[in-house]
């Protein structure tokens, strides 16, 4: 097992900002998700270089990129959508990423009107493109694809290697109302790239984001399913504080997150 966090934490930080805390902090990997002001990667200012200089500077920190996490949500009619996927997976060969997060909702919790067929469809199309870069497309445990049973359907649909799954395990948990034994029964086999947040439930129904230990998410489960099955990729840190800057600030979740999930890792 591997430990990342998602840029989505520090959306304010600069890259050597990013580079220094992850080394510093004894992190593995950087899931990229927006860098400062860009959040459309393939037209960010730091890869006008193609990435050469991101890759220089994360190699000497001995770090690497397991996946860039993208808004491509692959039911929506629009060519531009598979435009931008396809300009991602130019970015992520470019970087040595081997996953790029692709989406089936556009939502967390699951939409109306979401064709399934759609997505499927043009997972099959990308794939092949994909497989020649090097790269697998990950769709995320996320909107419709909570449920797990769903999301086997859809990769099985497409059956390819370019192919896999991003387990949110909050998503399944609080929108699908699955335990991880469940989800994992279903999408353990094409489980790629794991992302973690801690949450918690009121009386009302609102879902609130947590540090790690501090909400109710059964993670502890979750990660010795994964540590059974020798699990070898990244569990990655989604901390949503460019979408909610109201949550604590990415010095103090970043340095509390590696200390705690390895914790929960070993006693899982």
């Amino acid at each position: 097992m591997k430990i990342s966090f998602s840029t989505l934490g520090c959306p304010n930080w600069t890259l050597n900002e990013i580079l220094s805390a992850a080394k510093d902090l004894g992190y593995d990997g950087i899931e990229l998700r927006g860098l400062g002001e860009d959040i459309y990667l393939p037209d960010a200012k730091l890869f006008t270089d193609g990435g050469s200089r991101v890759s220089h500077e994360l190699s000497a920190r001995g770090l690497f990129i397991p996946c860039i996490s993208t808004d491509c949500t692959l039911q929506i009619a629009d060519d531009d959508v598979l435009a931008q996927t396809r300009a991602y997976i130019e970015l992520a060969a470019r970087l040595h990423a081997p996953y790029i997060r692709v989406l089936g909702d556009t939502a967390p919790e699951p939409g109306a009107g979401v064709d399934t067929e759609r997505v499927a469809a043009r997972l099959a199309a990308l794939a092949p493109e994909a497989a020649a870069k090097g790269v697998t497309l990950l769709l995320e445990s996320n909107g419709v694809y909570s449920n797990s049973a769903l999301l086997r359907k859809t990769l099985d649909q497409v059956g390819s290697p370019a192919v896999a799954a991003l387990w949110d395990i909050n998503h399944p948990v609080r929108y699908a109302h699955e335990a991880p034994s469940e989800t994992y029964a279903n999408i353990g086999p094409y489980v790629r790239h794991v992302h973690v947040k801690d949450t918690e439930v009121d009386e009302n129904g609102h879902i609130s984001y947590k540090m790690l230990g501090y909400g109710t998410l059964p993670l502890k489960e979750a990660f010795a399913l994964l540590k059974k099955d020798g699990f070898g990729g990244c569990i990655s840190l989604e901390w949503t504080k460019r979408w909610n800057r109201e949550l604590e600030d990415a010095g103090i979740v970043f340095s509390h997150f590696i200390y705690a999930v390895k914790k929960l890792w070993q006693s899982a």
